[in-house]
């Protein structure tokens, strides 16, 4: 079988080489940055945010 002739993984907060025990990271510190932004809301799917109100209506 032929070795894999794909680049590296990347790390997806700074680029640098993904490193075996951090996968997909390069660093415990950039997996922090990467939850850090997902709590925050760094990461969203853009779009109109819905009414509360409606969404309640909708519950009810």
């Amino acid at each position: 079988m032929a070795a894999d002739s794909r680049p590296p993984p990347r790390c997806p907060v700074c680029r640098r080489r993904a490193s075996e025990e951090n996968r997909p990271f390069c660093s415990p510190r950039c997996a922090q940055v990467d939850l850090g932004r997902w709590l925050t809301g760094g990461y969203a799917i853009p779009g109109e945010a819905e009414d509360a109100q409606r969404i309640d209506e909708d519950d009810a």
